[in-house]
């Protein structure tokens, strides 16, 4: 693939070195990795590519660093092949399920005029968009073309809070600069691009049994509790269940996911439907709780708290536990207990405007970036947290948003290079990273992982099945 040797040219990858250091990892490692692959993918104005391509090498070095706790050798050579990642980063495009492209957005998930501006609505779910269109007082059966009549003569930020008001989702476009002077954006702003906390709680170090077999799988035996839904979270939660790890998903029967979302996020795990409000859900989970050695939520904050899934509630009953957490718009801030999607997030924090077109029409990145660069990131400070678990104790707390990561790739990410001329994609070959493979919803085509170390895993132990259709017990 062209590859760098591990030790040159290090400095052009800066995006790696700043999110290993906020992963608290030594800085010395990041000399194993070694860069190749066609150039120029990912094209935007705004450095796609290399936040792409620093998201999956600091989520491999991490991989390799566990590898290396397990067996007490030294951390093995990292490869990332820019070529795997953007082919990863569009993987629910790249998707086919009997030769048929999955559902994408729906009509009534897309950019609006308003009477001042520009305004973006997700209504992928049947219940958002209900929310959608009973906030805009148009009937269930309404379309594009009602909305829109509706929309052109309100302002964007009123019809934002309107409705947002009533459970749905709509964001006003705003420029960078508007977003950093928005409330949000400023708390946004004082965080950085995530934490990974350990909390005392008297926990002894854990350390595991060394790794046996080929491929080298660095989360093999350990079991992870999956509370996420697109996109960000089942991102990393594939990634986790790449690398050997018992991944069992949690969806509430009345929130079922999507079946082709999961087609695209489901390899590698189990999924299990699960009322955590009733007494017999309730006493399911606790029991998987007892077992579990990390646990991964993707609600908005807040959401989960009734149900006892509090960071500080699971580890009182499950010492020593990992707990990861994403969300849209970060735990505190005006918008802090806000719902929202990759597309509404690039909508808010200026990225649409900074990829507008020459008339001025907002843009959108070449792929759901912060979703699958923020999984990554996710998965990376999973991995890292049961590191340090093996060497110290306690349980780890990792915390990320969406807009977090969407501000490091507006502003953290601009001095970084590749190296090579950009040469827009020359050499790339989407095939060469695509596989079929059969599974119980039909013949899947899909895209390879990224994440890639010497001896470990080149694909998935298993393809998805259905969703929700899993017993909610470990193997």
């Amino acid at each position: 693939m062209g590859q760098q040797q591990p030790g040159t040219g290090q400095r052009q990858h800066i995006g790696t070195d700043l999110a290993w250091a906020v992963l608290g990892g030594d800085p010395a490692l990041t000399e194993r990795i070694a860069y190749g692959g066609p150039p120029g993918l990912l094209p935007a104005r705004l450095p796609v590519m290399a936040l792409a391509r620093s998201t999956v090498a600091v989520c491999a070095l991490a991989a390799a660093e566990l590898a290396a706790e397990r067996d007490g050798g030294p951390v093995r050579a990292v490869r990332v092949d820019d070529g795997a990642v953007a082919t990863a980063f569009v993987s629910e495009r790249q998707l086919r399920i009997d030769g048929r492209a999955p559902s994408s957005f729906a009509p009534l998930s897309r950019f609006w005029r308003t009477a001042d501006g520009r305004l973006r609505t997700h209504a992928n779910y049947p219940h958002h968009r209900a929310r959608l269109l009973g906030a805009l007082d148009l009937p269930e059966n309404a379309g594009a073309a009602e909305a829109e009549a509706v929309l052109a003569g309100r302002r964007a930020e009123e019809i934002q809070e309107t409705v947002y008001a009533a459970g749905g989702l709509a964001v006003a476009a705003r420029t960078p600069e508007e977003w950093d002077a928005h409330p949000q954006g400023a708390a946004v702003a004082a965080h950085p691009l995530l934490t990974l906390d350990t909390l005392a709680t008297g926990a002894p170090p854990r350390p595991l049994p060394p790794l046996a077999g080929n491929p080298t799988l660095p989360a093999a035996g350990l079991r992870v509790l999956d509370l996420t839904r697109v996109l960000a979270g089942p991102v990393a939660t594939r990634t986790l269940a790449l690398l050997g790890a018992d991944v069992l998903r949690i969806d509430a029967p009345q929130l079922p996911e999507s079946q082709d979302a999961h087609s695209d996020t489901g390899f590698g795990k189990r999924s299990a439907s699960l009322d955590l409000g009733s007494r017999s859900g309730r006493a399911a989970f606790e029991e998987l709780l007892t077992g579990a050695d990390v646990v991964v939520t993707g609600y908005r904050p807040g959401a989960l708290d009734r149900f006892g899934l509090t960071p500080e509630a699971l580890v009182a009953r499950r010492p020593g536990l990992v707990v990861a957490r994403v969300s849209a718009w970060g735990d505190d801030g005006p918008w802090g207990g806000r719902r929202g999607f990759d597309s509404l997030v690039q909508v808010a924090t200026g990225i649409a405007a900074a990829e507008a077109d020459r008339e001025g029409n907002p843009g959108v990145l070449p792929a759901q970036a912060l979703d699958h660069g923020t999984g990554y990131l996710l998965a990376a400070a999973v991995l890292r947290a049961l590191t340090e678990r093996a060497r110290t104790g306690g349980a780890g707390v990792a915390t990320l948003a969406l807009a977090r990561t969407a501000r490091w790739l507006v502003h953290g990410l601009g001095g970084e290079t590749r190296g090579e001329a950009d040469t827009d994609g020359e050499g790339y070959d989407a095939g060469r990273y695509l596989r079929d493979t059969d599974s119980p919803v039909g013949r899947l085509r899909y895209a390879l992982p990224p994440v890639s170390f010497d001896g470990g895993p080149a694909t998935w132990t298993t393809p998805p099945g259905r969703c929700g259709t899993d017993a909610p017990v470990w193997r």
